[in-house]
């Protein structure tokens, strides 16, 4: 196993910031602990980097441990923080350059594995880093984090803040690199990167809620949920929620996903309701479950 975590805590005074947490990750996998803010992944980042000292439990990385093996992990890893840390005043290639020379590397000797991200930031090399756009600044640190050969790559919520297609670019490259042979642990807020990755960890509150790939965490939902759409949303939800037999209520998009919890449930009854409650143009429909529905009902 690339990362193997047993019975991690970590509390701040009396605050747990997260509690109990265990999970493997394979060699050469690429493996997402999805939750929102304040879940813990950023706590968890810190330990399994060296960082930060847990509370309780144990862990390695690349088969070291994360208290006696210190040093030897931060030459085995690569860390990609959530806020962007390079040095600002430097240029692209001086930042590159620099993080090169405290590995005892070069950007020669590594540069196959860079290539494929550096070339699309090499126009802009005598640019500072910090006059570079999200999507540039985000590659520059991938490439420096890269840029030593490390086993195993963390990256903290790396797509916050950027554009939809430098997402979607970012991760046909995380695609690329687990091709390599890298192992990566990846953390997000976003519901719709989940599926990308190997296995997913859902985590909220500190606690990890399930573990399994995206495709068994979908296929294994038991629930029906239904699309509902009105004319006027906003009372709709409203309504939905003082159904008697309702289950859960939330904005999906533009639809309303509704869980009735009535083994009975029919549809056609919910219908009449809302007809009684005024509502016109009418949609009800079964919509297929996401990662994002298992996760608001877990």
């Amino acid at each position: 196993m690339s990362i193997q975590v047993q019975n991690i805590s970590k509390s701040y005074n009396k605050i747990k910031a997260i509690e109990d947490i265990s999970f493997e990750v394979k060699e050469g996998e690429l493996f997402g602990l999805i939750g929102p803010d304040g879940a813990g992944k950023t706590t968890i980042f810190r330990i399994l980097t060296t960082l930060l000292l847990a509370s309780e439990g144990s862990a390695t990385v690349a088969d070291y441990d994360v208290i006696k093996d210190y040093k030897s992990i931060r030459n085995s890893v690569g860390y990609m923080p959530g806020k962007f840390s390079l040095y600002q005043d430097l240029t692209v290639e001086e930042n590159l350059t620099f993080f090169a020379t405290i590995f005892g590397t070069t950007i020669e000797e590594n540069y196959d594995l860079i290539k494929d991200i550096y070339v699309q930031i090499e126009p802009f090399k005598t640019r500072r880093a910090g006059a570079l756009s999200g999507g540039m600044k985000q590659k520059l640190a991938l490439c420096c984090a890269l840029i030593h050969k490390p086993k195993v790559l963390f990256l903290d919520e790396p797509t916050t803040g950027v554009d939809p297609v430098s997402r979607k670019e970012f991760w046909e490259m995380l695609k690329r690199l687990q091709q390599k042979g890298i192992t990566i642990l990846v953390s997000t807020p976003y519901m719709d990167e989940a599926a990308l990755c190997d296995r997913i960890a859902l985590i909220q509150k500190g606690k990890i809620l399930k573990i399994d790939s995206p495709v068994n965490i979908i296929k294994n939902y038991d629930k029906i949920i239904y699309d509902i759409r009105t004319k006027n949303m906003h009372q709709l939800i409203l309504d939905l929620k003082n159904y008697p037999s309702q289950y859960s209520v939330f904005a999906f998009g533009e639809y309303i996903h509704f869980i009735d919890k009535a083994p009975t449930f029919n549809p056609i009854d919910l219908k009449e309701y809302l007809e009684k409650n005024n509502h016109s143009e009418i949609e009800i429909n079964i919509s297929k479950p996401t990662i994002e529905d298992v996760f608001m009902d877990l």
